[in-house]
């Protein structure tokens, strides 16, 4: 398998993760108080716009010429991680307003 292979192969599976826990924290923040729900959705969605972009990036990589290849790749990380650190940010926000009840 080459490299641009298992580099798709990482990133689909992270972002997958990242579907799969945004999703329980939407539904748990359905549950949370409403001006607690307001903070918490303005986070989920904004995961959901770096979530679009992450998949747009997978795209690319599959795409990329050889040529175009090493740019891509460095987009493709940039984009990884602002995701990576936004859903951090977005889990700890609930983790402090979320449990309130």
């Amino acid at each position: 398998m080459n490299e641009r292979e298992l580099y798709r192969q990482k990133y689909q599976a992270q972002l997958d993760v990242w579907k799969a826990e945004a999703a329980k924290l939407k539904a748990r923040a359905a549950g949370a108080k409403a001006d607690a729900q307001i903070e918490l959705k303005k986070h989920l969605k904004e995961l959901d716009h770096g979530m679009q972009e992450a998949g747009t990036r997978l795209s690319e990589l599959a795409a990329a010429s050889e040529e175009g290849w090493d740019a891509v790749k460095r987009s493709a990380e940039t984009t990884w991680g602002a995701l990576k650190a936004g859903f951090n940010a977005a889990a700890a926000k609930f983790k402090e307003e979320g449990g309130q009840r």
